[in-house]
This record gives C-alpha cells, structure tokens and sequence, in this order.
C-alpha cells in the first residue's frame, strides 16, 4: 500500500509516497481502508525534529529508512478488518476518529479512537474533526466552562481549531468575538461570531473590552496582554503554540503563578482524544451546528505540498488528504 513517509528530519521536502507493508489490527485495533485524513500542526512539528522536546514530549524516535516517521493523526474510513476483541465495529462500516500514520491507504486504529460516520457528513468533514474540533470543545467546555451569555473570543478564528470553536460557542448561546486576517472576517461572521477583530487593524488586547473566556488558538500574546481583555474571575484557555515552542513552554510554566496573582486563570490545554467527544462532535455536525471549513483538499500523492501549505500558518481552517476508493 501507499503512504505518506520520511526517512530524516527536515523540511516538508523530506516527505515522500512509499509503498509500505499494510498493517495488520491488533485485538482491540481495527484496519481501516481510509477515505480521508487531514493535517494538524503536530504533524509538521514531529516531522521537523525541532525542538528536541517535542520529541521527548510525544516520545518520538529518530526517522530511519528501517522505520520512517510517518504523516497523519486524523482519519475517516471504512472498516476493513477488525482484531478478536474488537466487538463496536464490523467490515464495511464508515467510521472516523484519531490513529497514527492516517495519511495512507490504510490505517490501524483502536476502537476506543473511532465512531461511526454519519451518513450525512463526508470522509472529508469527518477527517477534520477529531484533533481540532475536540480541541475547540474541550477547551470551551470543559477547560473554559463556557457558559449561555457569556463573552467569549476567539484568538485565531479563521484556523483549524478557530471555525469549530467559533460555531460551538455559537451554539452554546455564547456572545462571541473572532480575530483573523482582513481576508476571513466575512467568513469569521458567518461561522457565528457577533464581532470580528481584524489583527492587521486593530490590536484585541487593546480594544478595552472584555471577555469571561478567551480561547487562545494562536498562542502570540503574552498573558499580560489577554489579562486586560479578560474579566475578572475570567479564564484564558491556551490550545495554541507559536513556531518558537519556548515562548509556549514559557506560558505553560508560569501561567499557575500569573493566575494567582490576577485573579484570572490562565490554562494551557492540549485535547485528550476520547469517543464520547467524538460522538458530541458527530451529534453537532448531524445538527448543522457545526460545519467542518476545508480550505485545501490534497490526493495522497501530494501529502507534501499539504504539509507545506498548514506550515505556512495561513490556511482557512482544515487541509485534508483524499484518498481514492
């Protein structure tokens, strides 16, 4: 089978289309003949190399030819096969949800990590979902308490991670603010933002408003800097991380302390992957509540140039990678 691989630290360049040996589904795993996954930022991140704390932090070996690095953590697909223990799922089915090395034709994934598809979502709204719309949710909901009523902003709501937080504080009946480029504001508005900050004009740490939950997909201000756009009691959920790691790591030490200090709290959050989001997510995109934004769809064959495009940091919401019946 095909799929998405590189034998070295580096570039998006390093990236190339091997055929490899199709894998074979442990007891609670199932194999899955994958319609469509999509790439987030830890993808580049891990095929980078750098920093070295990524490395340590995910566990992550070194890239060999023995055994590549491999691309993809989102997927959508049809069950192939299924391990002995696995008893959820059964060939034929379409499934989505979270394994590794999904940029591929085929794919192991454990049942825990899957639901089924919807019949009215695509392989492609589905592959975007697990990494960025759990992120939006859980950080809303369960990091941020989000509330009906409530002021939130979006720091980086043109992003993966942005349109489904914007459409889910949407429709928890949240007032909600968007920050994007000049180029996405009338998108940012219909996704369900109240109010759109453009970043080239104005400076949202600076409008004098403020806000009960500011999700941070971008992690480019200082906490200092949200502080005066939060209220008090208020809370700044940090999901996002500049390229420079070490100013994210710098936040994510000294948040707990800034917290006491102001009376406001300050979370750094990365999403745990779990079937019961995946199935809420599910329930929202059945309900139109939530509608996956793809900007960019790749075949396999160019999974390099869709790593190159997310690595650029401007894509409007979700790049997805096709593959063919």
């Amino acid at each position: 089978m095909k799929a998405a691989i590189y034998t070295r630290w580096g570039p998006a360049d390093v990236v190339d289309i091997a055929e490899v040996e199709r894998p074979t589904p442990r007891d609670d795993e199932v194999l899955l003949r994958v319609r469509a996954a999509s790439v987030n930022p830890l993808d580049w991140r891990l095929r980078s190399g750098l920093p070295h704390v990524v490395r340590l932090l995910f566990r992550v070996q070194a890239p060999t030819v023995a055994r590549p690095g491999r691309l993809g953590r989102d997927v959508a697909g049809q069950v192939e096969a299924i391990g002995r223990d696995v008893s959820r799922f059964k060939p034929g089915d379409e499934v989505f949800g979270w394994c590794q090395a999904s940029a591929a034709e085929y794919a192991c994934a454990r049942e825990a990590a899957l639901v089924v598809k919807p019949a009215g979502v695509t392989f492609e709204q589905a592959a975007s979902a697990p990494v960025a719309g759990l992120t939006a949710l859980q950080g809303l909901h369960d990091r941020g308490g989000i509330q009906p009523g409530q002021s939130v902003l979006i720091n980086g709501a043109a992003g993966g991670v942005g349109t489904f937080a914007v459409q889910i504080a949407a429709s928890l009946g949240a007032r909600v603010t968007g920050v994007c480029s000049t180029s996405n504001v009338e998108m940012v508005h219909s996704l369900g933002a109240e109010r759109v900050v453009d970043y080239t004009r104005e400076e949202f740490t600076e409008s004098g408003q403020r806000h009960d939950l500011i999700l941070d997909c971008v992690g480019n201000r200082s906490l200092s800097a949200c502080r005066r756009v939060l209220r008090r009691g208020g809370v700044c959920v940090i999901a996002g991380a500049p390229k420079n790691l070490g100013i994210f790591l710098t936040r994510a030490l000294t948040a707990p302390l800034y917290s006491l200090l102001v009376k406001r709290r300050f979370v750094p959050f990365m999403a745990k992957l779990t079937a019961e989001d995946l199935t809420t997510m599910s329930k929202l995109m059945v309900a139109h509540k939530v509608t996956p934004v793809i900007d960019r769809r790749y075949p396999l064959r160019q999974a390099r140039e869709a790593l190159a495009y997310l690595e650029e940091g401007h894509a409007r919401g979700k790049v997805v990678i096709t593959i063919d019946a």
